[in-house]
């Protein structure tokens, strides 16, 4: 395979925009109309999220053993939509179609033959990384919803049960559908380490468009029943029970936070030492620090500070600004290690700052589930 004329093609095509989704897609159900049932109903959320996908991974699969894991992990995930070896070649070729017409001359046999190695090459990595979890995990666990507190405006805790264990670690987000926008898997992280009674927190703000999102905090029930996936992501899980951290979120980049949270304070009540944490709360409006009681309650802690940071309000009586200059503004971050969770232009803003606050960025974790999937740190709100 040539690395190079795989990454060029690609390039060459994506330029195209909008009509790269459009030609794939037709393409796809017209040949396979049996995979249409697999998307939502209304596209408009889904554009270009596959196509996209598929053409940066599969033109960097130079970089294989880098995203091997990943994609392992990717079609583990990929079992909720029950997803076959036959649609994998379904989508493949719809792939090289949508490459051919809009290549042109430029699609020779050469290169024909580079992009269907190489995507044989990912298709077979996640295929076998679906059947690995297969022998130990189902392919999504049914939860009923037990409540839905409404915080603020546009805030809602939700509280939920599993029927089987779902095991995960503090940090970790796990796919959610919901009844009132089936085939519409959005990511979000539990709140909570587990509890006896197996039951599971989520945070939730409604996203401007995000379908979701508004379901979930309008319209869903206690008794409903949604769907869960298998856990993925470990940037926010906690790798050294004695390192100091720096927590930083937004709006409900809170949830993965307190549940390590949650963490540390039971390795402290289990061996009496453990890491001091230092979070920072940020929100546009003073209303929207919809958990900022519990955090002063656990502020009581010797070993955790908590800071809340206003941006919208002028006459906000506390620290004022964006949550991540208020966090590098106050300095002292000499040996920790900082976790940075919230939308993509809160991540992107925050952590320049926290590396010109002197920490490096290697010690630097963050995590994106948003619209266009999983982001590695280098990989919430994490909806749509």
């Amino acid at each position: 395979m040539d690395p190079a004329a795989l990454k060029e093609s690609w390039a060459y095509v994506a330029k195209n925009g909008d009509d790269v989704p459009l030609f794939f897609y037709s393409h796809l159900f017209l040949s396979h109309p049996e995979v249409r049932s697999m998307f939502p109903v209304s596209m408009s959320a889904q554009r270009d999220k596959l196509v996209t996908a598929l053409g940066t991974v599969v033109s960097n699969v130079d970089q294989f053993d880098k995203v091997a894991p990943v994609l392992g992990q990717l079609g583990s995930d990929h079992r909720r939509f029950r997803v076959s070896p036959d649609q994998y070649n379904a989508v493949g070729g719809s792939l090289l179609a949508t490459l051919k017409h809009f290549l042109g001359d430029q699609w020779t046999d050469e290169l024909a033959g580079d992009w269907a190695a190489a995507y044989g090459v990912i298709a077979k990595t996640m295929v076998q990384g679906a059947e690995e979890s297969a022998k130990t995990t189902p392919s999504w666990w049914d939860a009923e919803v037990v409540s839905v507190e409404r915080r603020t405006l546009d805030v809602a805790v939700i509280q939920m049960r599993p029927e089987q264990l779902l095991p995960y670690r503090p940090g970790q987000s796990v796919a959610v559908e919901v009844p009132q926008r089936p085939r519409l898997w959005r990511y979000y992280s539990p709140a909570n380490v587990s509890r006896d009674d197996g039951t599971i927190e989520l945070h939730v703000q409604i996203v401007d468009g995000g379908q979701v999102s508004s379901a979930i905090v309008k319209e869903l029930q206690p008794g409903n029943t949604v769907r869960l996936s298998a856990p993925i992501g470990t940037a926010l899980t906690l790798e050294d029970p004695t390192r100091d951290l720096l927590m930083v979120a937004g709006g409900t980049g809170l949830a993965p936070m307190k549940a390590v949270i949650e963490e540390v304070d039971r390795y402290w009540r289990d061996t009496g030492r453990g890491p001091r944490v230092h979070l920072f709360h940020g929100a546009r409006m003073p209303w929207n620090l919809y958990d900022d009681e519990a955090m002063r309650r656990m502020a009581q802690r010797s070993w955790f500070t908590y800071d809340a940071a206003v941006s919208d309000d002028s006459t906000y009586p506390g620290q004022r600004g964006t949550v991540g200059q208020v966090a590098a503004a106050r300095g002292g971050w000499r040996g920790y290690r900082a976790m940075v969770c919230g939308s993509r232009a809160m991540i992107d803003a925050t952590v320049p700052q926290l590396v010109a606050a002197g920490i490096p960025h290697d010690d630097i974790r963050y995590e994106d589930f948003g619209e266009g999937g999983y982001r590695p740190r280098s990989d919430t709100a994490k909806d749509g």
